[in-house]
């Protein structure tokens, strides 16, 4: 994030903001609607569909919790007695959906991590590789209030790590990788993940003939394999052995010739690039609706200038332009639980060289047709009407994807407001 002079401005223009606000709300109020008609037409915002097109004026018809239509102002009839919201001038893109996240396997702290993450934009979350017990597999059927919906991957497999976590399998035989995949396709996990990682020498890798056996015994069962990876060795290994998707970029080394033609061998295989902080110092003023004043304090002083951070970033956006310059399809992930980093995310994918259009790409359709949320990541007739209200546009400034106006999940506006002030611990 670009630093700019915001806390200035904002106290200068908070009498002219707070009329703006007022005519904002007077124009997006509900107008003319009809009580016995479900439909809502959302006239005038820039539509970013999710699949790389664009549709400027553009209206948006949500009937019940499906769109309707989309289309520009010109082709769609809005239908008599519909309830009308205005919105011109704003951007409508599909909610976020993030392929990499780790979310509490505790049901109410889970519940809460989605809902935080409806509050920032995303529709749909997938947790990858810490989650024991029932309670992830059960909620993926729950409609979480005002929450993102989720996947699992239950417990991801990996080779000893003792002092880590314990919830993943550890194996050291093929017998046992089969066995913990067997054991994940029984409660009908959504994806399998695995760490190819030695964890700067602390632990043995996994090996390639355990994570081959991995797998294979995946794709028997109908499951795709995404991997924590570091090194371009293992990278290459990986791809070799028939890896599905990558949930980091590779991050030892610039990728070579020999990496990018194995990946052009196989155009299937997704890079989620999850990409390191770039290590500079970051404007985290719009985090204060969410994030009490002294926390979010300390948060500030933390971000500062950090020159192994910068290189690190380096290699890793290096890598991510290049893949992507050579057609690797690229999803979107953020790693970790922190509900406002998908937007941090897309803009370290900008930052890195992607475009603005790619990255909410990437972000929206991509990432959901990697998961087979067929009904989300575009907003498309017959789609679940999962969507976001920005002001600005951000195919000009990807930070204006955090200047949300409104989100809306299965048609319903999300509470927002209530989600932000449980969140700093304000009195209800």
């Amino acid at each position: 994030m670009h630093q700019r002079t915001r806390r200035t401005l904002a106290a200068a223009a908070l009498p002219t903001l707070l009329g703006v606000i007022v005519v904002l709300m007077t124009a997006c109020a509900v107008q003319d609607a009809d009580p016995s008609s479900s439909v809502t037409a959302f006239v005038g915002a820039r539509l970013i569909t999710g699949d790389g097109s664009v549709i400027e004026d553009g209206v948006l018809l949500v009937d019940a919790d499906r769109f309707m239509e989309v289309g520009a102002r010109t082709e769609i009839e809005i239908p008599a007695g519909a309830a009308r919201v205005e919105l011109d001038g704003a951007t409508i893109m599909p909610t976020i959906v993030n392929a990499h996240s780790h979310l509490s396997a505790e049901r109410s702290e889970r519940i809460s991590q989605l809902q935080h993450m409806a509050y920032y934009g995303a529709g749909a979350v997938v947790s990858l590789g810490h989650d024991s017990g029932e309670v992830p597999f059960a909620m993926r059927a729950e409609i979480v209030p005002d929450g993102a919906r989720s996947k699992t991957a239950g417990r991801g497999i990996t080779s000893p790590e003792p002092g880590r976590s314990e919830v993943p399998f550890w194996v050291t035989s093929e017998q046992d990788a089969r066995a913990a995949v067997q054991e994940l396709a029984a409660q009908q996990a959504d994806i399998v993940k695995i760490w190819v990682d030695d964890r700067n020498g602390q632990y043995e890798r996994l090996s390639p003939a355990l994570y081959g056996a991995v797998i294979d015994e995946a794709h028997q069962h109908g499951l795709m394999v995404t991997a924590h990876v570091f090194r371009l060795e293992d990278a290459k290994g990986l791809l070799r052995a028939g890896i599905d998707v990558f949930a980091h970029g590779i991050r030892d080394l610039d990728v070579d010739d020999e990496l990018v033609a194995l990946w052009n061998e196989r155009p299937n295989v997704v890079l989620v690039p999850n990409l390191p902080g770039p290590g500079v110092p970051l404007d985290l003023d719009w985090l204060s609706s969410t994030i009490p004043a002294a926390d979010l304090q300390r948060m500030q002083e933390a971000s500062v200038e950090r020159p192994a951070a910068q290189e690190a970033f380096a290699i890793q956006a290096r890598n991510l332009v290049r893949l992507s310059e050579a057609g690797v399809k690229i999803a979107f992930g953020t790693d970790g639980s922190a509900a406002w980093t998908v937007h941090q995310e897309m803009e370290d994918m900008v930052r890195s060289g992607m475009s603005e259009a790619d990255v909410i790409v990437a972000a929206t359709g991509s990432s959901a047709e990697l998961m087979g949320w067929d009904e989300l990541g575009t907003l498309a007739p017959a789609k679940s009407a999962d969507f976001i209200v920005l002001e600005g546009n951000p195919l000009e400034d990807i930070t204006h994807t955090r200047r949300i106006r409104s989100v809306y999940l299965r048609g319903a506006e999300v509470d927002r407001q209530a989600i932000a002030t449980r969140l700093k611990g304000e009195p209800q």
